[in-house]
């Protein structure tokens, strides 16, 4: 199951406000995206996860095995509760973004080329040993800052590699979400 949070204009009586739309989809065992819930939330904050969740669940979303998502401190917090038994799969989208962040215009393409060499190893070991090797050429390149970022976060990036291989290229990031609503 995919989740993120979506904000959209909404214009109600005459005043134009922010919404955040929380969204769930899910990948079935034969790897096809349905739409599991959609629903208003106030923001993006652990009280509105919570609901949309116990919505999911009221409604009889169980089984869910894998969850895909951005690292929203509030709906990650709220996951233990609703979904204790799911692995988390960090969007790895997300995080190269989040790598990115530190990382000099004059050096993001080649950095974002050893971000995508991990996500293409042929399993979690290699992949694991990919992110050593790219945390050791960062600081050779003095990107400290982008290196801390790749060893913390990267086992969170792997968690699809458990899943059928078939499945990866749905499941390791959120962003199939991005295609159900506009984007404002």
């Amino acid at each position: 199951m995919a989740l993120d949070g979506i904000w959209l204009k909404r214009s109600w009586g005459g005043e134009v406000k922010n919404v955040a739309v929380l969204v769930a989809i899910g990948v079935d065992q034969d790897g096809f995206r349905q739409i599991l819930g959609v629903c208003e939330g106030t923001k993006e904050d652990a009280e509105s996860w919570r609901q949309f969740l116990r919505h999911l669940k009221d409604r009889g979303l169980k089984g869910a095995r894998l969850i895909t998502s951005d690292k929203c401190l509030g709906l990650v917090e709220a996951l233990g509760e609703f979904y204790p038994e799911a692995d988390w799969q960090r969007c790895m989208v997300h995080w190269h973004r989040n790598v990115g962040s530190s990382v000099p215009r004059n050096k993001a393409k080649e950095v974002m080329a050893m971000l995508k060499a991990i996500h293409a190893q042929e399993d979690r070991e290699a992949a694991e040993k990919k992110a050593t090797d790219v945390v050791e050429k960062l600081k050779l390149m003095r990107l400290n800052k982008a290196a801390k970022t790749v060893e913390s976060g990267v086992g969170e990036t792997l968690s699809y590699m458990s899943y059928p291989r078939e499945h990866w290229t749905r499941i390791r990031c959120q962003f199939a979400l991005k295609r159900v609503l506009p984007q404002t």
